[in-house]
């Protein structure tokens, strides 16, 4: 039986690989200081709570588990106006604890790292594609403790474990099954604030509508999370021949490929629910960007991935998810 150790596993990102990696026969052992993630996530599951950079803690886990065969890192801080606010909490979190946690597992003889990274590492602006050989330009702390991150790995993998950093889009959806999904009660991406103003029967401003867009909207790239852990399980099996010889390092970028303005988001929203939601066009908000999609071709040709499930089906697993986080989770 294959064995990984998920990071963060008792959040979002992470519960969701942790429930791919079950459906595919693989073992999920969780490490979460429940900081943010959920207990109730990690229930069923092989799970030690505790820090990333306690180096006794991950010692015990390989001990009681030498079988595991790589790493799934997803723990982080990830809210953008909170890194803004708390740089020096979230360079402590994402930065300083993952060269702790980097160190412990190469003291453990774990060679393959799978680094949950983001595709706010690039500018993203003017609404073109990117792929991973554009320019870097992170615009938050949270960003750039990313960005540090990828390029501290890739100096740790010359001499010591192999690292893939998958560049997210814009995850959305839940768990088919509706095992996991989003913990926030008010999450404030687009798919969050369209379910949250139609739930009110108010309606959603379209901020910005005359970008270098196909329609004038702001493009972003939404992928939905089961996609990504399917990304995940392709990066575990294949690691070994994406990473061999002298290259120790590598990134690659997770999206649709294609990209959803805004105007079209709120459209795939009216295709799922019964009562349509009303649009209002508004002035963008200070800091608002045209935005940005990914080129998918790495994807494709390293890890033989694309992703299988619409945007209609993220926004309909998403409002599945709604009553059993209720029933969940219930604080």
């Amino acid at each position: 039986m294959v064995k990984v150790l998920v990071a963060g596993g008792a959040g979002y990102i992470g519960s969701t690989v942790a429930s791919a990696c079950l459906d595919a026969g693989i073992t999920p052992v969780i490490l979460d200081s429940l900081v943010r993630g959920r207990r109730e996530f990690t229930e069923g599951r092989v799970f030690y709570e505790g820090d990333i950079a306690d180096g006794a803690l991950v010692d015990r886990v390989f001990a009681e588990h030498p079988d595991i065969s790589a790493v799934v890192h997803c723990a982080a801080l990830i809210v953008v106006p909170e890194s803004v606010a708390d740089p020096i909490g979230y360079y402590e979190a994402n930065v300083a604890k993952s060269l702790a946690f980097v160190s412990h597992l190469h003291r453990n003889g774990c060679d393959r790292i799978i680094f949950s990274s983001s595709a706010s590492v690039y500018r993203a602006e003017d609404g073109s594609p990117v792929d991973e050989d554009s320019p870097l330009a992170p615009q938050s702390p949270y960003a750039r403790t990313k960005a540090v991150c990828e390029e501290m790995f890739a100096d740790i993998a010359a001499a010591g474990p192999r690292v893939l950093s998958l560049r997210y889009f814009n995850p959305v959806g839940s768990d088919p099954q509706l095992r996991t999904g989003l913990q926030l009660k008010r999450p404030s991406h687009a798919v969050g604030v369209l379910i949250q103003a139609h739930s009110e029967c108010r309606p959603f401003p379209v901020t910005g509508t005359h970008y270098p867009t196909r329609d004038g909207s702001g493009i972003r790239d939404y992928v939905h999370v089961w996609d990504l852990a399917a990304a995940h399980l392709a990066a575990i099996e294949r690691f070994d021949s994406i990473l061999a010889g002298p290259k120790r390092s590598i990134a690659i970028n997770l999206g649709t490929g294609t990209g959803t303005t805004v105007r079209e988001l709120c459209t795939a929203f009216n295709n799922v629910v019964s009562t349509p939601l009303a649009t209002i066009d508004a002035e963008p908000r200070p800091g608002d960007v045209a935005g940005g999609y990914t080129k998918s071709e790495r994807a494709a040709e390293l890890l033989d991935w694309a992703p299988k499930l619409s945007l209609e089906d993220a926004i309909r697993s998403a409002l599945e998810w709604i009553p059993v986080r209720d029933a969940l989770l219930k604080d």
